[in-house]
């Protein structure tokens, strides 16, 4: 843990810890608010994943937006990281690849917000045994 040595490392403390609270307080009913889960596995990292998730974490904040961001493994699409998988209330979710924080913008603004689809989108080459 690291030392507290002045008011505003408290602060970023208390910020850190009411995200963690928040993400627990929504994921009680992740169906009803819009999920975003990043791919955080080796290749999802190093291509720069932990960004694109602190950025939608403090953009959907920000913008309002009811929404439950986590990180989840490996999603098998190693040539397109970072990549991300949005899910809106009711609906099938969506693959995105390639994604920078522009693209993280114009998925917010134009898919999350309004439902209409943006470039990056991955098809999806699998089955469950569901279906």
């Amino acid at each position: 843990m690291n030392k507290i040595k002045s008011l505003d490392d408290l602060k970023k403390m208390r910020a850190q810890a009411q995200t963690g609270i928040n993400v627990r307080e929504k994921s009680i009913d992740p169906a009803s608010r819009v999920q975003v889960k990043v791919a955080m596995a080796t290749c999802g990292i190093a291509s720069g994943a932990k960004e694109i998730m602190d950025f939608f974490i403090e953009q959907l904040d920000r913008r309002s937006v009811e929404a439950v961001v986590t990180q989840t493994g490996c999603m098998g699409y190693c040539y397109a990281e970072p990549t991300i998988e949005v899910t809106l209330p009711g609906q099938e979710p969506v693959v995105f690849g390639d994604v920078d924080k522009k693209r993280a913008d114009q998925i917010i603004e134009m898919y999350i917000k309004t439902g209409e689809l943006v470039d990056g989108i991955i098809p999806v080459n699998y089955r469950t045994i569901d279906k």
